[in-house]
């Protein structure tokens, strides 16, 4: 039986329920491009890094950066308030840090822009790190978003466990030798997650919860016996 003992999060569709202020943002900077946002499906955006997004749109790379601007600058002022918790999250990683587990985040979004929102929504404190991409390229996709947060001396050794909702969230978790679980409340679907082959598919915070901790408890218990 696996165990872990490091939980990394995604953050929008994961912990956090974005889509709003997301598909505002998005519609707003292909607007302000010259393209209709009516005939472009906004929710294939929830989750990839803003750059591939823009880029399935725009061939010249400076009119993705320009997108990128539009977009972050529309979220600074407005997308990143328009977001709520998912139910039980709280609890959720409540419980999760009384039983020992170390927390982090593993997000595509940049890392300042993520710690602002963490900060609102009051989960800040119950992590013990914040990992994110970089507001440039050098740290721009889920899979180099992990590997960043591995490097951090505070999980060296631990036996770690991804947990998100979209295809990328399983793909940075293979390439870089982690199990994952994905979570069917969020923005992605049993469809595209199981040819990941997650350890687990989680309904709702409460059954990812009793994964982990079933997980984390079955660990703790075979090292007593070791």
């Amino acid at each position: 039986m696996a165990y872990y003992d490091v939980i990394l999060f995604d953050v929008d569709g994961t912990l956090i329920h974005s889509r709003p202020g997301i598909v505002h943002c998005f519609a707003y900077a292909f607007q302000q491009m010259g393209l209709d946002p009516q005939g472009i499906d906004l929710s294939r955006y929830l989750g990839p890094p803003l750059r591939w997004s823009f880029a399935q749109h725009f061939s010249d790379p400076k009119d993705v950066e320009k997108a990128v601007e539009l977009y972050r600058a529309r979220y600074a002022e407005q997308g990143m308030h328009e977001c709520t918790l998912f139910p039980g999250v709280v609890p959720m990683l409540q419980r999760l840090r009384e039983q020992g587990l170390l927390l982090a985040t593993a997000t595509s979004k940049p890392r300042d822009v993520v710690l602002p929102i963490l900060e609102e929504k009051g989960l800040l404190p119950l992590f013990d790190r914040v990992g994110g991409a970089s507001m440039d390229q050098s740290v721009d996709t889920k899979t180099a978003v992990i590997r960043q947060v591995l490097s951090d001396p505070l999980f060296a050794g631990k036996r770690v466990l991804m947990v998100g909702d979209r295809q990328d969230d399983m793909k940075g978790a293979a390439d870089c030798g982690l199990p994952a679980v994905g979570v069917l409340y969020g923005y992605g679907s049993k469809e595209e997650l199981e040819p990941w082959h997650p350890v687990f598919l989680a309904g709702d915070c409460e059954e990812l919860t009793g994964f982990i901790l079933k997980n984390h408890t079955m660990g703790m218990g075979d090292n007593t016996q070791l």
